[in-house]
């Protein structure tokens, strides 16, 4: 009976750090995220104490999340700049300022960018 129950709590173990590793893992981005990522007010920071986000615009702004929860609250973040800031006309990606004044304009270039603009922002 020991023997099995050693065996079920290293399982179960195995099993708990694969979850915890697939949670921390920051999401699949498509190519157009590399050009859209110079607009984003949001970064990350390498600190001694681990890692931060920090905002470009607001030098108050600071968050230290977990380590598993750090790059689902960037790209909750990133979500919602994009939603207000980011808009689709024809084939081209607009983006825009806080007062809604066209920065600048990205052509949209493949289908994979299309769908990840429709499903990573919702726009």
């Amino acid at each position: 009976m020991q023997k099995y129950l050693f065996m079920a709590l290293g399982l179960g173990l195995i099993l708990m750090s694969i979850i915890a590793f697939q949670e921390g893992k920051p999401t699949s981005k498509a190519p157009i995220y590399k050009e859209l990522k110079k607009y984003s007010p949001y970064y990350l920071e390498k600190r001694f104490g681990g890692l931060q986000i920090m905002s470009k615009i607001d030098k108050e702004f600071k968050e230290k999340p977990k380590n598993i929860e750090l790059f689902s609250r960037l790209d909750y973040l990133e979500k919602t700049w994009g939603k207000s800031h980011l808009k689709i006309v024809k084939s081209e990606l607009t983006i825009q300022d806080n007062n809604g004044t066209i920065i600048s304009t990205l052509p949209i270039k493949s289908q994979e960018d299309n769908n990840f603009l429709h499903t990573f922002y919702g726009i």
